[in-house]
């Protein structure tokens, strides 16, 4: 008994060292220092990271979910960044998923949910002022899953999570833009704004607009990729 519970714990241990090793990994796929096309060595990996394999085939793991690597049946894994066609195109889906659950939300969320994004939204603010990047996106990771669990539709609450983890990395990115966090902040308020009155049309306008990658946030994004790929 004592010897599964050791493994179980040492799971556990790996899975929080994976989610580590991602983030860095991913920053590093962003910011240029792993090229577009590189070979990720899992053994070179643990060295840098000094850690076994697996926690870092686990993160490898990740990262091909959100799409910045592939991995090739006996060739490895190779750093992939996905085009501005193909990124415009997921990012236009997963404001067309939001919509619906906003629209859905509207006429189903609680007064709990409701005082939760409000919370969130207070912390996003603090984040805002304090110019916290990283931590504005994790309380916007928040308010965003808030959302979808209050569609009340759990196949497309699975749905955006997914699509949510894919373009996590990129999501993170643009709000690296000057102004965008006040900007992201203001469309977070008129989202909570439409939920409480019940608007549904509203409401999913609302988060449309907050989703797309369009005009200057697509221009801004492209630029960020480019630089990171020099």
């Amino acid at each position: 008994m004592r010897a599964e519970n050791r493994c179980v714990y040492v799971s556990g241990m790996d899975r929080k060292r994976a989610d580590l090793i991602a983030d860095e990994l991913e920053g590093f796929i962003l910011d240029g220092t792993y090229k577009d096309g590189a070979r990720l060595d899992e053994v070179q990996l643990a060295e840098r990271f000094d850690v076994s394999r697996t926690p870092v085939r686990e993160a490898l793991q990740r990262l091909s979910q959100s799409g910045l690597v592939e991995q090739i049946p006996r060739r490895g894994v190779f750093v992939r960044q996905p085009g501005p066609v193909e990124l415009l195109e997921m990012f236009e889906v997963m404001a067309e998923l939001e919509a619906v659950c906003a629209r859905l939300a509207a006429s189903r969320i609680s007064d709990q949910a409701l005082a939760d994004l409000h919370a969130a939204n207070a912390r996003c603010d603090e984040a805002v002022a304090a110019q916290d990047t990283d931590g504005y996106y994790l309380e916007n990771e928040r308010f965003h899953a808030i959302l979808y669990r209050q569609s009340g539709n759990g196949f497309l609450e699975q749905e955006c999570l997914r699509l949510y983890r894919r373009l996590q990395p990129f999501r993170r990115m643009q709000l690296r833009a000057r102004g965008r966090l006040p900007q992201s902040m203001a469309e977070h308020k008129a989202i909570v704004t439409a939920l409480e009155k019940a608007d549904g049309e509203a409401a999913a306008a609302a988060i449309r607009g907050h989703v797309a990658v369009q005009g200057e946030k697509f221009h801004h994004l492209m630029a960020s990729l480019k630089h990171a790929a020099e």
